[in-house]
């Protein structure tokens, strides 16, 4: 609801609940100014969707800019509205002008549009009006919030341990998020959160914002003395980043909110459906990725066995990792020459995925296009494609994983990164890559780097529309809806240890849906971490997303072989409901403990999780109980045998599970709940939930 009377810059009165018919007399009581606080500005102090200190707002600027050539400004950036358009009853974009000491500045148009699914979109362009061009720092979205909204949640993390969740209550000041990576970042906040006080995953309203870019970023909260709480996001610009000569356009990344009054789970049902709606449309396959089955040795002889197990187990898609091209035989070389290395591969790949392809799988291959190695024949032809300083004592920036950024804004330079890609997929029947991006950028400009990115990107769908990809950066450190609309597929992290992946996929999922984000069956003892799970643990932990394998399969015995062909038919089975079902969780008490599941849309299924992560603070758990399903339904409840799991520790199990199920009301399951058994530590109790006439 926007206040958009008279000539002046409007000003957000609400966005959250559904607030019915409202009466406009009663509009204009509630939409009066407020009182003139003490030791204030003479006029009601209520900040525009755009405010800054022309109209006596001391809290964080929603525009910074200067004129080119121009000395310090006398008077502050004044906005003025100049017009108000409505294309459809959801969307309403406000024309305003932008000026200075000097005269016309910068044209800045601010829409809002209400998608079918209940999220807002805030987008903002900028055109110079001044002759001398614009310096632009800041184009910022300010949401206000009410005063209930007092706690905050985000996240942070580091590499293979990524979206873990951080809380409190909010304080007077501004709490931002500055990620400077040239991409979201391991440890980026990825959704803020404000909400009432207490709210969990099923219960409090909550406001959330998620910045839909792969580049530099601000985030947060700001909560003034006077009352005021805002959430706010901006391209994270650098001095002299964005100078627009005149008539020149500026679009900022696009800011998504969403409310709810049904606590995360609520988000959730609002946001999963909008970006299934955003992404491109794509198959799930079940996914076998060479990585953690081979590493770079890329013997035929060793691969051609894997493909033939790939296709016994049900895989439908078999991915070759890194390690294919010329002189790659480590992480420190070879990346930026993407051909075909001629001394492992003296056939090509010809002979590996006509093999795949015949055992009726996709072929899929790693790539890293934004990167280049300081060996490799790349660098040395074009250094000035590279953005480091190989020639100082050290380079300058760092490498990092030896290796160093491409400059893709340099047309050249992408061009040929576009011809290398378009060579291998024209000679090779390639499905999907796996596009790779290991390290942040230091050097550049951001915000011109990411927007060639996504042209790169964009370009190479359009000459290949059927081709899948996979966003991969360093696992999970670029997973936002700016790629999230260019790509079919996130590798969620580079951790493979299922009980890390627990708690990372759950905060994940709180923005995208399952089937969006990667997760495979490693082998028994986690590559990363060394820690050693069973294999029902692993499968349960990987059936809720886009699943697959990463283990050397032909290393597993016969059972455990058997247990996963089981596991892919049972994934086939539930694709349509990972692809369009409901994430549901619970609030637990202690930390021993998650219940998550997925509900299809008409509640006449259900699949759900009991994910025991440490030993029990009990002796005798609680009830199981099942958010979000129909309570007037009854429902048959029946165990998922995964890999012979999972291991309990009692005696003898409750007498539903010991006699293969149950059939009860939702209103009970999701009330009362079932008694379960006491799980050992790191152990799922996968149950399937059938309507029942």
């Amino acid at each position: 609801m926007l206040d958009a009377r008279g000539t002046a810059v409007p000003r957000l009165l609400h966005w959250g609940a559904d607030l019915g018919d409202v009466d406009p007399d009663m509009l204009e009581q509630i939409a009066a100014a407020p009182a003139i606080a003490p030791s204030a500005p003479d006029l009601p102090l209520a900040p525009s969707i755009l405010a800054g200190p022309a109209e006596g707002w001391s809290g964080f600027p929603a525009i910074v800019a200067h004129r080119i050539g121009s000395g310090p400004a006398r008077l502050p950036l004044r906005i003025r509205r100049t017009g108000l358009s409505r294309t459809d009853p959801n969307s309403v974009a406000i024309d305003l002008a932008v000026d200075d000491d000097h005269g016309p500045l910068l044209g800045v148009v601010w829409r809002a549009t209400l998608s079918p699914e209940g999220v807002v979109t805030i987008d903002l362009d900028a055109t110079t009006a001044a002759a001398e061009g614009v310096e632009l720092h800041r184009l910022a979205v300010c949401m206000p919030v009410p005063a209930r909204a007092s706690d905050l949640l985000d996240f942070s993390g580091v590499w293979a341990h990524e979206r873990q969740p951080q809380r409190g209550a909010i304080r007077d000041g501004l709490h931002l998020r500055d990620q400077r990576r040239g991409r979201p970042g391991h440890d980026s906040p990825y959704l803020t959160v404000l909400g009432t006080v207490g709210f969990g995953f099923r219960s409090g309203e909550v406001w959330a914002l998620h910045h839909a870019w792969s580049g530099n970023s601000t985030t947060g909260v700001e909560s003034l003395a006077t009352g005021h709480r805002r959430l706010l996001a901006a391209e994270l610009l650098d001095a002299g980043e964005v100078s627009l000569a005149s008539g020149d356009h500026y679009r900022a990344p696009q800011t998504v909110l969403a409310y709810s009054d049904h606590g995360l789970d609520g988000l959730s049902d609002r946001l999963h459906p909008f970006v299934r709606a955003q992404t491109p449309p794509a198959h799930r396959p079940v996914v076998l990725n060479t990585w953690e089955a081979v590493y770079y040795d890329h013997a035929l002889e060793k691969l051609l066995p894997l493909v033939d197990l790939a296709a016994d187990l049900g895989v439908e898609r078999f991915v070759l990792d890194d390690g294919w091209f010329k002189g790659r035989t480590d992480d420190r070389r070879a990346l930026g020459d993407w051909t075909v290395d001629p001394d492992r591969w003296p056939s090509g790949l010809h002979p590996l995925s006509e093999a795949v392809v015949a055992r009726g799988m996709d072929f899929g291959l790693w790539v890293e296009p934004e990167m280049v190695s300081a060996d490799s024949r790349l660098a040395r032809e074009h250094p000035d494609w590279m953005l480091a300083d190989l020639a100082a004592d050290a380079a300058v920036p760092p490498s990092w994983r030896h290796q160093h950024t491409l400059d893709l804004t340099v047309p050249a330079a992408r061009e040929h990164v576009l011809e290398a890609l378009t060579a291998l997929l024209t000679e090779y029947p390639i499905a999907f890559l796996k596009w790779d991006h290991n390290r942040d950028q230091h050097a550049g400009t951001a915000a011109a780097h990411t927007r060639a990115v996504y042209a790169l990107i964009d370009a190479l769908r359009e000459r290949f529309p059927d081709l899948a990809i996979e966003s991969c950066a360093s696992g999970g450190a670029r997973v936002d809806l700016g790629m999230a609309r260019r790509v079919h597929r996130f590798w969620t992290s580079d951790t493979n240890d299922a009980l890390d992946r627990q708690r990372i996929q759950r905060y994940s999922g709180l923005l995208m849906p399952p089937e969006l984000l990667g997760g495979h069956v490693g082998a028994p003892r986690a590559h990363i971490t060394g820690r050693t799970h069973d294999l029902s643990f692993r499968l349960a932990t990987a059936l809720f997303g886009s699943a697959g394998i990463e283990w050397d399969v032909a290393a597993a015995t016969d059972e455990d072989r058997a247990h996963l062909r089981n596991w892919i038919d049972l994934v086939k089975q539930l694709r349509p409901l990972v692809t369009t079902g409901r994430t549901v969780r619970t609030d637990e008490p202690g930390d021993d403990r998650l219940v998550h599941g997925l509900v299809s849309p008409s509640g006449d299924e259900a699949i759900i999780a009991l994910v025991t992560l440490d030993t029990a603070a009990v002796a005798v758990p609680p009830p199981l109980r099942f958010p979000g399903l129909d309570p007037d339904r009854r429902y048959r409840v029946e165990p998922l045998d995964l890999g012979g799991g999972p291991h309990v520790v009692q005696d003898a199990p409750p007498a539903w599970l010991a006699e293969g199920g149950i059939t009860v009301t939702g209103r009970l399951l999701g009330d009362l709940g079932l008694p379960v058994p006491l799980l050992a530590p790191q152990q799922a109790l996968l149950l399937r939930v059938r309507a029942v006439a």
